[in-house]
């Protein structure tokens, strides 16, 4: 485990913030932040809580900035009551049945599928994907999937970008970190140059069972629960990307009266 100070100055690096603009932002002097990061001071368990504010570490971050400073975690200390818990996940399900007929995954840090409705069953189903499979893994080494991709070399590179992205707002992720170095070698590879910029629309395109699906993804994240395991949790949200695809998932997946 690094030290309190060393782990401040790396992520202050990783957010691109000078000793000044952290003390700035986080109304401290400048000297005691460079005091607190070479260890002639020790911070106060608020103070390590607001540097980590400021520095929008994630909560299991935080937890390791407190305990590096000598606290307990402040965050997913002991799991959730059902009665607590109860909200946050009627909350995904009630997400994920609305977004019917169009598909919709819940996965965690690591891309882990945490849960899904119908619509992205079916569809993951011919690649044989299933709850607690890794869809890192499914995209680098699962040949049903990659060979249903049709714009398969334009997904590689944007979701490198999206990897690079989750990978600087973590900090240190072991699984994050292979699958990139993973990727970069794919897209290496590639005859065609890639945009360095991320679009405002990431299309996939599937062709599979006789479909051709293009289709695009919006995100949702539970950021202000002070639930470590649900503030990982994110929802992927696939809309159609053309009419052809909005009539073809009415047509199979919306329930008949």
């Amino acid at each position: 485990m690094s030290g309190f100070g060393d782990m401040l100055k790396e992520w202050r690096g990783l957010r691109r913030m000078s000793q000044l603009d952290l003390a700035l932002s986080a109304q401290v002097s400048a000297r005691h932040l460079s005091f607190l990061e070479t260890g002639r001071a020790r911070a106060s368990r608020d103070m390590a809580l607001r540097l980590a504010q400021e520095l929008q570490m994630p909560l299991a971050a935080r937890n390791q900035l407190l305990h590096a400073a000598g606290f307990s975690p402040a965050f997913g200390g002991g799991p959730l009551s059902d009665a607590d818990r109860a909200p946050l996940a009627q909350a995904v399900d009630w997400m994920l049945e609305r977004h019917a007929p169009f598909p919709a995954i819940a996965i965690d840090h690591h891309w882990v599928l945490k849960a899904m409705n119908p619509p992205a069953a079916a569809l993951l189903a011919s690649a044989q994907l299933q709850l607690g499979d890794s869809l890192i893994d499914a995209f680098c080494t699962n040949e049903a999937l990659r060979g249903a991709l049709v714009n398969l070399e334009e997904v590689e590179a944007l979701t490198l970008m999206r990897l690079r992205s989750e990978l600087a707002h973590l900090g240190k992720a072991p699984v994050l970190q292979q699958a990139v170095q993973r990727l970069q070698r794919r897209v290496a590879a590639h005859s065609r140059p890639v945009s360095e910029e991320m679009p405002a629309v990431i299309p996939t395109h599937y062709r599979f069972n006789g479909l051709d699906l293009k289709l695009f993804s919006t995100l949702t994240q539970f950021t202000s629960t002070g639930d470590l395991a649900m503030s990982e949790l994110r929802l992927e949200m696939m809309f159609p990307a053309d009419s052809e695809t909005k009539q073809a998932l009415l047509a199979l997946f919306t329930p008949v009266d």
